[in-house]
């Protein structure tokens, strides 16, 4: 990796480097992603299960392309007991941590009969996306359904490409049952996201979709947009590490690897006051892709998007952690806890030498999916306040809408709704 000193300079051209990376910036693929829309809007399963077979190279009809009980119970006995158990112990950290977040509804009551408040409403039907292809990622099934289930969603519908075989990955299969999945239907990709959209015969219409997924996903969610809520418009994966002088660079190096490796688009970048550190980093990266099987895409990821950047002061460095506002920020200084307190935009921030980011990814509780591409400037990690909606409740007495009634006329009035104002005015005629 290029060692770099930070300055405004350095600053613009890193920000622009990672904005190439954002799906908004691949409009070639926008006019395919609306074609396959279109067709699953007014073709249905029929358009779906061609799709599938195109793309999937697996024929499916409506009583095939869900995953059967059967299906479940043969991943069981793929899966090691070791890897059943990890699931399960991690479900139960993800649970206990979003149980902490749950809302519930509140009403006040004041003088003369008025009551206000807040109804809290699980959403009814959610659509999951599960990546498939050539990784699967059952912690991903977790972070995605285990919050809907703690919000109370009634119906989580989860949509996954199957392989070759016509099967899903059993880890996956697995993670989705003991997360609670009620229904898995084995499709992928923009089509996936347009039955979930519009619904198809076999496929029910959901009112949000959440997970991440390949280009043709993200766009696809983008589009459909208003029609259902979505998550967000996910972007490839990104580490910064804000690290001092007292950083071990083995780890370091190590923790910007862990991202580096997801493709080719991912990004690692070290923010660093200390020279020597950024040099010891370097070459413990080096030392480290001599060894690693995925050297060929981590040696493309810190190519294109890697970076060593060494700033002057903390306050240069802080700067310019809140500008690139990265997915994973992980602080290695004297004192993280207090550091801490000067981020304002990050997706997940860890802190000390052994909070390592795949800590997040697997096992310590909070969600692992996280806003990217620089949006925590304004998004926040996946959790239970993404599936609930909130309604405001109003009741008044007469006497409490008399004392009040000659100002809200007033305002109706000087907005030109007269209407408004009589609807008003006839409660005291």
């Amino acid at each position: 990796m290029k060692i770099e000193f930070l300055d405004e300079n350095t600053k613009k051209n890193v920000l622009e480097d990672l904005l190439k990376r954002s799906p908004s910036q691949y409009p070639e693929f926008e006019s395919r992603v609306s074609a396959i829309l279109d067709n699953i809007k007014a073709n249905g399963d029929k358009a779906l299960f061609d799709y599938t077979e195109q793309f999937d190279k697996v024929r499916f009809d409506s009583e095939t392309v869900r995953v059967t009980r059967e299906e479940i119970e043969e991943a069981y006995s793929l899966v090691s007991e070791r890897l059943i158990e990890v699931i399960r112990a991690s479900k139960a950290k993800i649970t206990k941590f979003h149980e902490k977040q749950k809302r519930n509804s509140w009403f006040t009551i004041e003088d003369d009969g008025i009551l206000l408040g807040q109804k809290i409403t699980p959403l009814e039907r959610v659509g999951v996306y599960v990546p498939g292809g050539k990784a699967a990622y059952p912690s991903s099934v977790l972070m995605n359904i285990l919050p809907a289930k703690v919000a109370g969603v009634d119906h989580i519908v989860m949509v996954t490409p199957p392989g070759k075989d016509g099967k899903v990955n059993p880890n996956t299969l697995v993670a989705a049952n003991e997360a609670g999945a009620d229904v898995i239907y084995k499709v992928g990709g923009a089509q996936a996201v347009a039955a979930l959209a519009y619904g198809t015969e076999t496929i029910p219409k959901v009112d949000k979709i959440v997970g991440p997924g390949n280009i043709y996903v993200a766009l696809a969610k983008k589009a459909v947009y208003g029609n259902v809520s979505i998550d967000s418009v996910a972007g490839p994966s990104e580490i910064l590490v804000l690290a001092d002088e007292t950083a071990n660079p083995h780890f370091v190096a190590a923790d910007l690897l862990s991202q580096a490796e997801h493709d080719e688009l991912a990004s690692a970048i070290l923010v660093t006051t200390s020279k020597e550190l950024a040099e010891k980093v370097n070459e413990e990266i080096k030392c480290y892709l001599e060894k690693l099987p995925r050297r060929e895409i981590m040696e493309k990821s810190l190519e294109n998007y890697g970076h060593i950047l060494v700033a002057e002061n903390m306050d240069d460095a802080f700067d310019i952690v809140n500008d690139i506002a990265s997915e994973h920020l992980e602080i290695h200084t004297k004192d993280p806890n207090a550091d801490m307190r000067r981020v304002r935009n990050a997706g997940a921030i860890f802190l000390g030498s052994y909070a390592s980011e795949p800590l997040g990814d697997y096992f310590a509780g909070p969600n692992h999916i996280l806003p990217t591409n620089g949006t925590a400037k304004f998004f926040s990690p996946l959790g239970v306040d993404d599936f609930i909606k909130k309604s405001s409740i109003i009741s008044y007495s007469e006497e409490a809408l008399r004392r009040e009634k000659d100002k809200i006329i007033d305002f109706a009035e000087a907005e030109g709704l007269t209407a408004h104002a009589n609807s008003i005015k006839v409660r005291f005629e």
